[in-house]
């Protein structure tokens, strides 16, 4: 079944909205995604008819706000196949829930354990094992990178050891796109009796997550890069693992009992939610998680790596240009990372912009220790999602050949 882009595109408002300058060709939508209107809709909804505080309420309002955001909790476990609604977490985004885990799960480890991270990891998931290590002593070992940007998995013999408590890796690298062989990290893991974490941020929004499948211990995710609000995200754990950890924030909400001799806490998903939660954005996200549940990924994932085909191909006849990622199609995904001989990438992304009207983002993409591995500042990147298509590609091959021959001068 094919797909239509254009029928896609009509869903979103911004593709409809005036701009001075070029037309709009959006491929930043690794960094964040754009919001169909329905989503829109539903946050619209949320805090115009049922604006008040969740869980403890007993109010018309406040029971009607409670059982929108517990829907939501349910949309996320449906999108994850998580056995249970309670072993879904929201949190602020894919740093937030990064963090609890290296906070709450981390402060179960003690110095020499280790957690075993990648070379392609999104500072999100490095800073905070950091600042674990600084904490509790422990270990931070690297898998390496093979040079079509995928993880050496061929590593995880030498650097999983009896000390492994974690290993933390991307579901997909938002540099070089390539999707992580999470069978092989897994069964590593399951060898020396480690939990496995992985960061979905930039695989959720192309289609469900099939946690059960998977055999992963902690999976994360952020609202708006899947077509969602701002400010929202989710961590999904299995539950014993979940009951077995101290809190991350301490509040309300998160508590069973307080005195000033001791407190004692809820139940999970509660204990990790302290305070008020983003419930609006939470109702947005659960919007958006149901439509894309929905949607026919095969014909959307096929009609991306076509698009994915043909840059790579318009890339590849650039002379000076690097790509950083796998060449061909296999196992990835539609971001696309480059580099211009003696461009900057902020220039560059400038250019096209002012007279191309194409979005791109330029930088080291919160990825510092891949990017001084392949000895660069920063690349261009290009990501995609179902709304772009061929024309967007034009503009982008397009732009880039004004720019190049226009500041290489």
């Amino acid at each position: 079944m094919s797909f239509d882009p254009a029928r896609f595109r009509a869903l979103f408002p911004i593709f409809q909205a005036p701009f001075d300058g070029p037309a709009l060709h959006y491929l930043d939508s690794g960094a964040s995604a754009q919001v169909p209107q329905h989503v829109i809709d539903a946050v619209a909804r949320q805090d115009s008819t049922a604006r008040a505080n969740v869980k403890r309420g007993v109010h018309r309002l406040a029971e009607a706000a409670t059982e929108a955001y517990e829907t939501a909790r349910l949309a996320a476990a449906r999108y994850l196949n998580a056995p249970s609604p309670r072993e879904v977490i929201f949190t602020g985004g894919t740093t937030g829930a990064i963090n609890l885990v290296a906070r709450a799960f981390g402060d179960t480890l003690g110095e020499g354990d280790e957690v075993l991270l990648s070379v392609l990891e999104h500072h999100s998931n490095i800073v905070p094992w950091q600042l674990l290590q600084m904490r509790r002593g422990i270990r931070i070992a690297v898998i390496p990178a093979t040079s079509d940007g995928r993880l050496d998995l061929d590593q995880l013999d030498r650097l999983v050891t009896p000390r492994t408590r974690l290993i933390a890796v991307t579901h997909c690298s938002n540099v070089t796109g390539a999707l992580t062989d999470l069978a092989q990290v897994v069964a590593a893991a399951r060898g020396v009796g480690a939990k496995v974490l992985v960061d979905g941020a930039q695989r959720a929004p192309h289609g469900p997550v099939d946690v059960q499948a998977l055999g992963v211990d902690f999976y994360a995710f952020s609202g708006h890069k899947a077509f969602g609000p701002n400010g929202i995200g989710v961590l999904w754990g299995r539950a014993r693992l979940l009951e077995a950890m101290p809190p991350f924030l301490g509040g309300g909400e998160m508590i069973s009992h307080v005195s000033f001799e001791g407190s004692s806490w809820a139940p999970i998903p509660n204990k990790f939610e302290a305070g008020t939660p983003p419930i609006a954005p939470a109702v947005g996200l659960g919007a958006a998680l149901d439509w894309l549940a929905g949607l026919d990924w095969t014909a959307i994932l096929a009609h991306e790596l076509r698009l994915t085909g043909r840059i790579l191909d318009g890339l590849a006849a650039i002379p000076g240009c690097r790509i950083l990622g796998p060449a061909g199609l296999q196992q990835r995904l539609g971001v696309v990372s480059f580099a211009l001989d003696g461009l900057h990438p902020h220039d560059v992304c400038q250019f096209v912009d002012a007279t191309h009207g194409v979005a791109l983002r330029g930088g080291h993409h919160c990825a510092q220790p891949l990017m001084e591995s392949c000895g660069l500042v920063g690349t261009v990147r290009a990501s995609l999602a179902p709304y772009n298509d061929d024309g967007d590609v034009d503009a982008l091959l397009d732009g880039l050949a004004h720019a190049i021959g226009q500041l290489r001068g």
